[in-house]
């Protein structure tokens, strides 16, 4: 057994561990900063977002137009063996999916904001 294989099953219990107690303790650090302004941090936690569903759907559709295209740029191309075209266009496809919910999220906004 070489040394990697030694300390796999015990750093990726300890950093799970880490992981969760982090969470805990920022999320906690979080509160008691809204406590301490005044603010009731329970008001906050159960707030809508009106676009999530749109931003993560525009997300999910331009990663997979992104995964789509590399497969058709990947059987197209003299070479099969390229997986740098999949994960690249799948951050570009998503990231202009975002893009694209930001976009409508600030029109949205700006013209609600001409009403009030």
């Amino acid at each position: 057994m070489s040394g990697v294989e030694t300390l796999v099953p015990i750093l990726v219990p300890l950093g799970a561990f880490a992981m969760v107690f982090g969470i805990i303790y920022l999320r906690t650090r979080e509160n008691m900063a809204m406590i301490e302004k005044g603010m009731n941090p329970k008001q906050y936690a159960n707030r809508p977002a009106p676009f999530r569903s749109l931003k993560t759907g525009l997300l999910f559709l331009g990663a997979g137009v992104g995964l789509f295209l590399a497969y058709i740029i990947d059987r197209n191309m003299p070479s099969h063996d390229n997986p740098a075209v999949y994960f690249s266009l799948i951050a570009i496809g998503g990231g202009l999916g975002l893009v694209t919910s930001y976009a409508v999220e600030k029109k949205e906004w700006l013209s609600n904001k001409d009403i009030m």
